[in-house]
Protein backbone atom coordinates (compact mmCIF):
# COMPACT_ATOMS: atom_id res chain seq x y z
CA UNK A 1 0.00 0.00 0.00
CA UNK A 2 1.18 3.05 -0.41
CA UNK A 3 1.29 6.14 2.63
CA UNK A 4 -2.04 7.89 1.44
CA UNK A 5 -3.64 4.44 1.28
CA UNK A 6 -2.35 3.72 4.34
CA UNK A 7 -3.23 6.78 6.05
CA UNK A 8 -7.17 6.20 4.83
CA UNK A 9 -7.38 2.65 5.52
CA UNK A 10 -6.58 3.96 9.34
CA UNK A 11 -9.09 7.10 8.98
CA UNK A 12 -11.52 4.51 8.40
CA UNK A 13 -10.85 2.66 11.13
CA UNK A 14 -10.84 5.42 13.77
CA UNK A 15 -13.98 6.67 12.44
CA UNK A 16 -15.69 3.60 13.01
CA UNK A 17 -14.15 3.82 16.49
CA UNK A 18 -15.89 7.55 16.70
CA UNK A 19 -19.32 5.82 15.60
CA UNK A 20 -18.80 3.55 18.48
CA UNK A 21 -18.03 6.07 21.19
CA UNK A 22 -20.53 8.23 20.13
CA UNK A 23 -23.14 5.25 20.50
CA UNK A 24 -21.43 4.64 24.23
CA UNK A 25 -21.92 8.89 25.03
CA UNK A 26 -25.66 8.53 23.68
CA UNK A 27 -26.70 5.71 25.91
CA UNK A 28 -24.84 7.24 29.00
CA UNK A 29 -26.99 10.55 28.50
CA UNK A 30 -30.28 8.19 27.97
CA UNK A 31 -29.45 6.01 31.28
CA UNK A 32 -30.10 8.98 33.70
CA UNK A 33 -33.17 9.07 32.59
CA UNK A 34 -34.59 6.77 29.61
CA UNK A 35 -34.53 3.69 27.92
CA UNK A 36 -31.00 2.86 26.34
CA UNK A 37 -30.47 3.51 22.33
CA UNK A 38 -29.71 0.09 21.51
CA UNK A 39 -31.92 -1.45 18.20
CA UNK A 40 -30.53 -0.96 15.27
CA UNK A 41 -32.96 0.68 13.49
CA UNK A 42 -32.94 3.00 16.06
CA UNK A 43 -29.34 4.09 15.48
CA UNK A 44 -29.44 4.37 12.01
CA UNK A 45 -32.26 7.26 12.34
CA UNK A 46 -29.87 8.79 14.59
CA UNK A 47 -26.93 8.34 12.14
CA UNK A 48 -29.13 9.88 9.29
CA UNK A 49 -29.73 12.87 12.04
CA UNK A 50 -26.46 13.80 12.01
CA UNK A 51 -25.45 14.52 8.84
CA UNK A 52 -22.82 13.49 6.25
CA UNK A 53 -19.25 14.17 6.78
CA UNK A 54 -19.61 13.88 10.71
CA UNK A 55 -17.28 10.75 10.56
CA UNK A 56 -14.53 11.99 7.99
CA UNK A 57 -13.96 9.16 4.83
CA UNK A 58 -16.40 6.96 6.75
CA UNK A 59 -19.54 6.13 4.48
CA UNK A 60 -23.13 5.34 5.40
CA UNK A 61 -22.37 1.51 4.67
CA UNK A 62 -19.47 1.52 6.94
CA UNK A 63 -20.89 3.17 9.77
CA UNK A 64 -24.13 1.32 10.10
CA UNK A 65 -21.85 -1.81 9.84
CA UNK A 66 -20.60 -0.84 13.26
CA UNK A 67 -23.90 0.33 14.65
CA UNK A 68 -24.93 -3.35 13.64
CA UNK A 69 -21.91 -4.63 16.12
CA UNK A 70 -22.73 -2.51 18.89
CA UNK A 71 -26.34 -3.96 18.85
CA UNK A 72 -25.54 -7.67 18.38
CA UNK A 73 -23.03 -6.87 20.91
CA UNK A 74 -25.63 -6.04 23.49
CA UNK A 75 -28.31 -7.69 22.86
CA UNK A 76 -25.65 -10.75 23.41
CA UNK A 77 -25.15 -10.08 26.40
CA UNK A 78 -28.52 -9.46 27.48
CA UNK A 79 -29.51 -12.81 26.38
CA UNK A 80 -26.73 -13.79 28.06
CA UNK A 81 -27.90 -12.15 31.48
CA UNK A 82 -30.81 -13.12 31.38
CA UNK A 83 -29.83 -17.28 31.24
CA UNK A 84 -28.46 -16.38 35.09
CA UNK A 85 -24.95 -15.17 33.64
CA UNK A 86 -23.96 -12.51 35.69
CA UNK A 87 -20.10 -12.04 34.43
CA UNK A 88 -22.09 -10.73 30.64
CA UNK A 89 -20.83 -7.23 30.46
CA UNK A 90 -22.72 -5.18 27.98
CA UNK A 91 -20.30 -2.91 25.30
CA UNK A 92 -19.15 0.18 27.40
CA UNK A 93 -15.94 0.87 26.61
CA UNK A 94 -14.17 2.95 24.01
CA UNK A 95 -12.13 1.51 21.21
CA UNK A 96 -9.70 3.47 18.85
CA UNK A 97 -9.98 1.12 15.51
CA UNK A 98 -13.01 -0.67 14.85
CA UNK A 99 -13.22 -3.26 12.05
CA UNK A 100 -15.61 -1.78 9.15
CA UNK A 101 -17.37 -4.24 7.32
CA UNK A 102 -19.12 -4.06 3.89
CA UNK A 103 -21.94 -6.11 2.05
CA UNK A 104 -22.39 -7.56 -1.37
CA UNK A 105 -23.11 -5.10 -3.83
CA UNK A 106 -21.28 -1.98 -1.83
CA UNK A 107 -18.32 -2.84 -2.84
CA UNK A 108 -16.11 -3.55 -6.12
CA UNK A 109 -13.64 -6.91 -6.17
CA UNK A 110 -11.64 -6.64 -9.20
CA UNK A 111 -9.08 -9.48 -8.95
CA UNK A 112 -6.19 -8.87 -6.13
CA UNK A 113 -7.88 -5.08 -6.13
CA UNK A 114 -10.42 -3.67 -4.35
CA UNK A 115 -12.45 -0.49 -4.02
CA UNK A 116 -13.81 0.12 -0.47
CA UNK A 117 -16.80 2.66 -0.06
CA UNK A 118 -16.14 6.08 1.16
CA UNK A 119 -18.15 8.96 2.16
CA UNK A 120 -19.96 10.97 -0.53
CA UNK A 121 -17.98 13.58 -1.65
CA UNK A 122 -14.65 11.86 -1.27
CA UNK A 123 -12.14 10.04 -3.35
CA UNK A 124 -12.74 6.21 -3.88
CA UNK A 125 -10.24 4.25 -2.14
CA UNK A 126 -8.64 1.00 -4.25
CA UNK A 127 -6.83 -1.25 -1.81
CA UNK A 128 -4.23 -3.83 -3.92
CA UNK A 129 -4.14 -7.15 -1.95
CA UNK A 130 -1.14 -8.99 -1.20
CA UNK A 131 -2.69 -12.25 -2.90
CA UNK A 132 -5.84 -13.52 -4.41
CA UNK A 133 -9.04 -14.09 -2.80
CA UNK A 134 -9.63 -17.75 -2.82
CA UNK A 135 -13.36 -17.81 -3.85
CA UNK A 136 -14.81 -16.67 -6.68
CA UNK A 137 -16.49 -12.81 -7.24
CA UNK A 138 -19.89 -14.23 -6.97
CA UNK A 139 -19.58 -15.92 -3.72
CA UNK A 140 -18.13 -13.21 -1.83
CA UNK A 141 -20.64 -11.96 0.22
CA UNK A 142 -18.67 -9.22 2.44
CA UNK A 143 -15.00 -7.92 3.16
CA UNK A 144 -13.98 -6.42 6.45
CA UNK A 145 -11.09 -3.98 7.21
CA UNK A 146 -9.58 -4.57 10.50
CA UNK A 147 -6.02 -3.96 11.85
CA UNK A 148 -4.11 -6.80 14.20
CA UNK A 149 -1.04 -6.28 15.68
CA UNK A 150 -0.12 -2.87 13.36
CA UNK A 151 -0.85 -4.99 9.88
CA UNK A 152 -4.27 -3.73 7.76
CA UNK A 153 -6.36 -7.15 6.94
CA UNK A 154 -9.13 -7.67 4.85
CA UNK A 155 -11.28 -10.52 6.17
CA UNK A 156 -13.58 -11.77 3.02
CA UNK A 157 -16.68 -13.80 4.22
CA UNK A 158 -17.77 -15.87 1.34
CA UNK A 159 -20.80 -18.46 0.63
CA UNK A 160 -18.89 -22.13 0.18
CA UNK A 161 -21.59 -25.02 -0.78
CA UNK A 162 -21.88 -27.77 1.42
CA UNK A 163 -19.76 -30.99 -0.03
CA UNK A 164 -21.46 -33.18 -2.08
CA UNK A 165 -20.06 -36.82 -2.00
CA UNK A 166 -21.35 -39.87 -4.25
CA UNK A 167 -23.59 -42.30 -3.87
CA UNK A 168 -22.53 -44.48 -0.98
CA UNK A 169 -19.70 -42.27 0.18
CA UNK A 170 -21.92 -39.32 2.22
CA UNK A 171 -21.43 -39.22 5.38
CA UNK A 172 -24.34 -41.78 7.41
CA UNK A 173 -26.21 -40.10 10.32
CA UNK A 174 -26.11 -43.78 11.94
CA UNK A 175 -22.75 -43.70 12.64
CA UNK A 176 -21.77 -41.65 15.53
CA UNK A 177 -18.55 -40.62 17.45
CA UNK A 178 -17.65 -39.27 20.25
CA UNK A 179 -15.16 -36.14 20.98
CA UNK A 180 -13.22 -35.27 23.98
CA UNK A 181 -11.53 -32.00 24.34
CA UNK A 182 -8.58 -31.22 25.95
CA UNK A 183 -5.60 -29.31 26.36
CA UNK A 184 -2.69 -31.73 25.26
CA UNK A 185 -4.73 -33.28 22.71
CA UNK A 186 -6.81 -30.62 21.51
CA UNK A 187 -9.25 -33.45 19.84
CA UNK A 188 -9.58 -37.39 20.71
CA UNK A 189 -12.07 -38.93 18.31
CA UNK A 190 -13.78 -43.04 19.35
CA UNK A 191 -15.49 -43.46 16.24
CA UNK A 192 -17.97 -46.36 15.58
CA UNK A 193 -15.76 -49.31 14.57
CA UNK A 194 -13.21 -49.10 16.95
CA UNK A 195 -11.56 -46.52 15.15
CA UNK A 196 -9.39 -43.58 17.36
CA UNK A 197 -7.79 -40.04 16.32
CA UNK A 198 -6.03 -38.35 18.10
CA UNK A 199 -4.73 -34.67 17.56
CA UNK A 200 -1.67 -33.61 19.47
CA UNK A 201 -1.81 -29.99 20.68
CA UNK A 202 1.83 -30.03 22.25
CA UNK A 203 2.97 -27.13 19.82
CA UNK A 204 0.08 -24.98 20.80
CA UNK A 205 1.12 -25.37 24.60
CA UNK A 206 5.05 -24.63 23.46
CA UNK A 207 3.92 -21.85 21.51
CA UNK A 208 2.22 -20.30 24.35
CA UNK A 209 5.13 -21.22 26.54
CA UNK A 210 7.06 -19.36 24.19
CA UNK A 211 5.16 -16.37 23.88
CA UNK A 212 4.66 -15.87 27.59
CA UNK A 213 8.57 -16.17 28.36
CA UNK A 214 9.60 -13.71 25.22
CA UNK A 215 7.04 -11.34 26.49
CA UNK A 216 8.33 -11.72 30.24
CA UNK A 217 11.67 -11.08 29.24
CA UNK A 218 10.87 -7.76 26.84
CA UNK A 219 8.90 -6.53 30.23
CA UNK A 220 11.61 -6.90 32.54
CA UNK A 221 14.10 -5.39 29.77
CA UNK A 222 11.93 -2.44 29.57
CA UNK A 223 10.64 -1.60 32.83
CA UNK A 224 13.08 0.96 33.45
CA UNK A 225 12.03 3.29 30.56
CA UNK A 226 8.47 2.72 30.79
CA UNK A 227 6.63 6.46 31.01
CA UNK A 228 5.07 7.07 34.45
CA UNK A 229 1.07 7.08 34.39
CA UNK A 230 0.30 10.53 32.85
CA UNK A 231 3.25 11.02 31.22
CA UNK A 232 4.15 10.86 27.35
CA UNK A 233 6.20 8.17 26.13
CA UNK A 234 9.64 8.71 23.77
CA UNK A 235 10.17 8.00 20.10
CA UNK A 236 11.91 4.45 21.75
CA UNK A 237 8.89 3.72 23.86
CA UNK A 238 6.39 3.93 21.05
CA UNK A 239 9.13 1.88 19.01
CA UNK A 240 9.00 -0.91 21.56
CA UNK A 241 4.95 -1.21 21.98
CA UNK A 242 5.01 -1.37 18.15
CA UNK A 243 7.31 -4.03 17.95
CA UNK A 244 5.16 -5.74 21.06
CA UNK A 245 2.18 -5.11 18.85
CA UNK A 246 3.45 -7.06 16.14
CA UNK A 247 4.55 -10.01 18.19
CA UNK A 248 1.02 -10.54 19.74
CA UNK A 249 -0.44 -10.59 16.42
CA UNK A 250 1.72 -13.65 14.84
CA UNK A 251 1.44 -15.39 18.35
CA UNK A 252 -2.52 -15.02 18.09
CA UNK A 253 -2.09 -16.00 14.09
CA UNK A 254 -0.16 -19.04 14.75
CA UNK A 255 -2.67 -20.27 17.25
CA UNK A 256 -5.46 -20.05 15.55
CA UNK A 257 -3.68 -21.49 12.44
CA UNK A 258 -2.90 -24.54 14.50
CA UNK A 259 -6.18 -24.78 15.30
CA UNK A 260 -7.41 -24.40 11.84
CA UNK A 261 -5.51 -27.56 11.22
CA UNK A 262 -6.47 -29.60 14.26
CA UNK A 263 -9.98 -29.12 13.41
CA UNK A 264 -9.46 -30.10 9.83
CA UNK A 265 -7.75 -33.25 10.61
CA UNK A 266 -10.63 -34.28 12.56
CA UNK A 267 -13.66 -33.89 9.83
CA UNK A 268 -10.93 -35.13 7.36
CA UNK A 269 -11.07 -38.19 9.62
CA UNK A 270 -14.28 -38.49 10.05
CA UNK A 271 -15.47 -38.13 6.57
CA UNK A 272 -13.21 -41.24 5.49
CA UNK A 273 -14.84 -42.85 8.45
CA UNK A 274 -18.14 -41.79 6.82
CA UNK A 275 -19.03 -40.56 10.29
CA UNK A 276 -22.68 -38.85 10.11
CA UNK A 277 -22.76 -37.21 13.69
CA UNK A 278 -20.04 -35.86 16.05
CA UNK A 279 -20.84 -36.14 19.66
CA UNK A 280 -18.96 -32.99 21.94
CA UNK A 281 -18.35 -33.17 25.02
CA UNK A 282 -19.03 -29.57 26.33
CA UNK A 283 -16.35 -28.89 29.49
CA UNK A 284 -17.04 -25.08 29.40
CA UNK A 285 -18.61 -25.83 33.02
CA UNK A 286 -14.62 -26.11 34.48
CA UNK A 287 -14.49 -22.44 33.49
CA UNK A 288 -15.85 -21.67 36.92
CA UNK A 289 -14.10 -23.45 38.95
CA UNK A 290 -10.78 -21.82 40.48
CA UNK A 291 -8.28 -24.35 40.02
CA UNK A 292 -4.81 -22.00 41.14
CA UNK A 293 -2.69 -19.44 39.25
CA UNK A 294 -0.75 -21.82 36.56
CA UNK A 295 -4.28 -23.81 36.17
CA UNK A 296 -6.23 -21.45 35.38
CA UNK A 297 -4.25 -19.79 32.66
CA UNK A 298 -3.88 -22.79 30.95
CA UNK A 299 -7.62 -22.65 30.65
CA UNK A 300 -7.39 -19.59 29.80
CA UNK A 301 -5.47 -20.10 26.91
CA UNK A 302 -7.17 -23.57 26.37
CA UNK A 303 -10.13 -21.45 23.80
CA UNK A 304 -12.26 -24.21 24.92
CA UNK A 305 -15.44 -21.58 22.63
CA UNK A 306 -12.76 -21.72 19.54
CA UNK A 307 -12.22 -24.82 19.35
CA UNK A 308 -15.73 -25.35 18.87
CA UNK A 309 -16.75 -23.30 16.90
CA UNK A 310 -13.88 -23.92 14.14
CA UNK A 311 -14.57 -27.78 14.57
CA UNK A 312 -18.74 -26.84 14.32
CA UNK A 313 -17.63 -24.57 11.40
CA UNK A 314 -15.84 -27.39 9.06
CA UNK A 315 -17.85 -30.40 10.26
CA UNK A 316 -21.01 -28.22 8.92
CA UNK A 317 -19.33 -28.15 5.31
CA UNK A 318 -19.12 -31.76 5.31
CA UNK A 319 -22.53 -31.99 5.97
CA UNK A 320 -21.46 -33.44 9.33
CA UNK A 321 -23.56 -32.68 12.39
CA UNK A 322 -22.21 -31.91 15.68
CA UNK A 323 -24.17 -32.55 18.50
CA UNK A 324 -22.87 -30.99 22.47
CA UNK A 325 -23.50 -33.45 25.57
CA UNK A 326 -22.81 -33.43 28.91
CA UNK A 327 -19.04 -34.78 29.55
CA UNK A 328 -19.30 -35.17 33.55
CA UNK A 329 -18.25 -38.01 34.64
CA UNK A 330 -16.07 -39.93 31.33
CA UNK A 331 -12.72 -39.38 32.18
CA UNK A 332 -13.14 -41.72 34.91
CA UNK A 333 -15.96 -44.08 33.14
CA UNK A 334 -14.68 -47.29 31.58
CA UNK A 335 -16.17 -47.79 27.85
CA UNK A 336 -16.07 -51.40 28.26
CA UNK A 337 -17.63 -52.08 31.47
CA UNK A 338 -19.28 -48.72 32.02
CA UNK A 339 -17.84 -48.78 35.67
CA UNK A 340 -16.15 -45.61 37.84
CA UNK A 341 -12.44 -45.99 37.85
CA UNK A 342 -9.84 -43.79 39.52
CA UNK A 343 -9.13 -40.58 37.41
CA UNK A 344 -5.63 -41.71 36.15
CA UNK A 345 -2.47 -39.39 36.73
CA UNK A 346 -1.15 -40.48 33.56
CA UNK A 347 -2.12 -40.97 29.74
CA UNK A 348 -3.31 -44.31 30.52
CA UNK A 349 -6.42 -45.54 32.10
CA UNK A 350 -6.81 -48.80 33.33
CA UNK A 351 -9.91 -50.33 34.61
CA UNK A 352 -9.67 -52.56 37.92
CA UNK A 353 -12.67 -54.19 37.01
CA UNK A 354 -12.72 -55.17 33.46
CA UNK A 355 -8.66 -55.16 33.17
CA UNK A 356 -9.09 -52.70 30.27
CA UNK A 357 -6.34 -50.25 29.42
CA UNK A 358 -6.09 -47.56 26.53
CA UNK A 359 -5.56 -43.75 26.45
CA UNK A 360 -7.29 -42.13 28.81
CA UNK A 361 -8.75 -39.53 26.44
CA UNK A 362 -9.90 -42.13 23.68
CA UNK A 363 -11.89 -44.14 26.95
CA UNK A 364 -13.31 -40.46 27.38
CA UNK A 365 -14.33 -40.29 23.77
CA UNK A 366 -15.90 -43.47 23.54
CA UNK A 367 -17.68 -42.62 27.02
CA UNK A 368 -19.36 -39.83 25.05
CA UNK A 369 -20.36 -41.92 22.41
CA UNK A 370 -23.85 -42.78 23.11
CA UNK A 371 -24.43 -45.88 21.78
CA UNK A 372 -21.38 -48.23 23.35
CA UNK A 373 -22.69 -51.33 22.33
CA UNK A 374 -22.16 -51.02 18.72
CA UNK A 375 -18.47 -50.89 19.03
CA UNK A 376 -16.60 -53.98 18.37
CA UNK A 377 -13.18 -53.25 19.88
CA UNK A 378 -12.76 -50.84 22.26
CA UNK A 379 -10.43 -47.15 21.41
CA UNK A 380 -6.59 -47.36 22.87
CA UNK A 381 -6.61 -51.13 23.32
CA UNK A 382 -6.61 -50.69 19.23
CA UNK A 383 -6.66 -47.86 17.43
CA UNK A 384 -6.18 -47.92 13.78
CA UNK A 385 -6.08 -44.25 13.63
CA UNK A 386 -3.94 -42.59 15.95
CA UNK A 387 -1.56 -40.93 13.39
CA UNK A 388 -3.08 -36.95 13.77
CA UNK A 389 -1.12 -35.25 15.66
CA UNK A 390 0.83 -31.27 15.98
CA UNK A 391 -0.52 -29.21 13.54
CA UNK A 392 3.02 -26.72 12.87
CA UNK A 393 2.73 -23.38 15.40
CA UNK A 394 4.11 -22.07 11.35
CA UNK A 395 1.46 -19.98 10.02
CA UNK A 396 0.21 -21.16 6.10
CA UNK A 397 -1.74 -19.70 3.93
CA UNK A 398 -5.27 -21.77 4.40
CA UNK A 399 -8.89 -20.81 3.50
CA UNK A 400 -9.28 -20.04 7.16
CA UNK A 401 -6.79 -16.90 7.22
CA UNK A 402 -7.90 -13.53 6.39
CA UNK A 403 -6.66 -12.11 3.53
CA UNK A 404 -4.03 -9.03 4.10
CA UNK A 405 -3.71 -6.20 2.16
Amino acid sequence: MTPGQRRRCFGLLRSAGDVWACVLEVNAWRRRGGAPLVGYQRLCRELSASGPGTFGDLGTTGARSVLRRFSDAWFAAAKRRQAGDVSARFPRRRRGLVPVRWYHGTFTLDGRRVRVPTARGTAPLWVRLAREVPYPVEQVRSVTLLCEGGRLFLDVTAEVPVAVYPPGEEPDPARVAGVDLGIIHPYAVAGPDGEGLLVSGRAIRAEHRMHLADTKARRRAVARRAPKPGQKGSRRWRKYRRRARLVEGRHRRRVRQAQHEAARSVVSWAVRQRVGVLHVGDPRGVLDIDAGRRHNLRLRQWQIGRHLQVLTDKATLAGITVRLVDERGTSSTCPACRRRVPKPRGRTLSCPHCAFSGHRDLAAAASIDPHPGRRTHHPGSGCAAGGGHAPSSRPAPTRCRPVPT
